[in-house]
């Protein structure tokens, strides 16, 4: 689900905490070396995603927050922020001629850049905690 996160929304904080869980601690920031992307810059986001005022702008970009049960996909549209919550077991990742995150039939795709390069770490972070939330023993990247 997308919400409009420019301002303080009680809807969003009530869905993402019980969807994806409550936000990490300090400490575990500390010991999880951040749990926030860089940013990257979207290339397309599908229909569903693009806000009611479908203004994009030339460039836009878009991070992604870890959460105990799945991702926040955050990005902006003009002046506002919108925030997708997506728990792990929903969450299909590609890798090919862009980067993208899928779930529920939308998808926001990402440039492979140097924006990118500098994010893998991170990404194969988020992949590790999503075969472990799942528990997954392998992987193949």
């Amino acid at each position: 689900m997308i919400f409009n996160t420019t301002y303080n929304n009680e809807d969003f904080k009530v869905h993402s905490k019980e969807l994806l869980g409550n936000p990490y601690t300090l400490i575990q920031r500390i010991r999880m070396n951040g749990i926030g992307s860089g940013r990257l810059v979207i290339k397309e986001l599908s229909e569903k995603l693009y806000p009611k005022q479908k203004q994009f702008s030339e460039i836009n970009y878009g991070n992604i927050e870890l959460r105990p049960n799945g991702i926040l996909v955050h990005f902006t549209n003009r002046l506002e922020r919108y925030s997708w919550c997506i728990p792990y077991y929903k969450l299909v990742i590609y890798n090919s001629n862009y980067f993208s995150i899928h779930a529920n039939g939308n998808f926001i795709k990402f440039i492979k850049n140097k924006n990118y390069v500098e994010n893998k770490k991170f990404i194969n972070r988020m992949i590790d905690l999503k075969n472990e939330f799942l528990k997954l023993d392998y992987y193949d990247g």
